[in-house]
């Protein structure tokens, strides 16, 4: 379904004004603790991440210090993640390429990013964007489809979705239109079961691939989003409490 560029830019401001004041839920300390902790995050909460990188980055805090490290050593503090072999591997693997390669640091560039183990698109353009802050809109599960469902991009691919929102969006809201897409795919707009309900974009939104809500009343946009603001803040609350 196509929808008029008029009504994707209407989309966005209401999410850029709704999730204004929301960041990344990775905690991290530096550059290569960010790209660590966004491998780690395949297939896994960024919850279950903080949980393990707790341990992870206070005994190698930085590449020098897991460079050294087998991926046997590594299991322990990631064996609660999915995939937490393949994992150990990667990130024992990079740590030695940016030792070996990069003098330690974190490469700047994407393609340099992408040659590092594990690392794919997605992770790069994390990297690049909340790390070293260069413009670069970061497609996840969440951004794929959220992204689709609201009509702003209809590419059947996570890279020719991000090329459709970089041509939608200005680039001086990639970075933050990541959060802005991601956080409602979390709060909102879910795989299984959107909440259109509380939706503050729901009198505009084509809704793509999602059945007509049956008998729950909707609410004014005002109070929609006022919903999901209070949801977002208890999630918040919650998510420090726990890690």
């Amino acid at each position: 379904m196509a929808i008029e560029k008029k009504i994707k830019r209407e989309i966005l401001a209401i999410l850029a004004e709704v999730y204004r004041d929301i960041g990344p839920a990775l905690e991290y300390g530096s550059p290569f603790q960010l790209l660590v902790a966004t491998a780690l995050a395949a297939q896994t909460t960024d919850v279950q991440v903080n949980k393990a990188t707790a341990g992870l980055f206070r005994d190698y805090p930085d590449p020098q210090s897991m460079a050294g490290a087998t991926p046997e050593a590594l299991i322990p503090y990631i064996r609660s993640l999915g995939l937490y072999r393949t994992k150990a591997g990667n990130i024992a693997a990079l740590a030695q390429m940016l030792v070996a390669d990069f003098g330690g640091e974190v490469p700047r560039t994407r393609e340099e990013l992408m040659g590092l183990p594990g690392i794919g698109r997605k992770t790069a353009n994390v990297v690049l964007a909340f790390a070293f802050g260069i413009p670069a809109l970061a497609v996840d599960t969440h951004v794929f489809r959220v992204s689709r469902r609201m009509g702003l991009a209809n590419a059947a691919t996570p890279g020719n979705v991000e090329k459709q929102l970089c041509l939608l969006i200005p680039e001086e809201n990639w970075i933050a239109a990541h959060h802005w897409l991601i956080w409602h795919g979390r709060r909102c707009c879910k795989a299984q079961r959107p909440d259109c309900v509380i939706c503050p974009v729901k009198g505009i939104c084509p809704r793509v691939g999602v059945a007509p809500a049956k008998t729950k009343a909707m609410t004014e946009p005002e109070a929609a989003t006022e919903a999901i603001g209070e949801t977002i803040e208890e999630t918040i609350a919650e998510t420090k409490e726990e890690v």
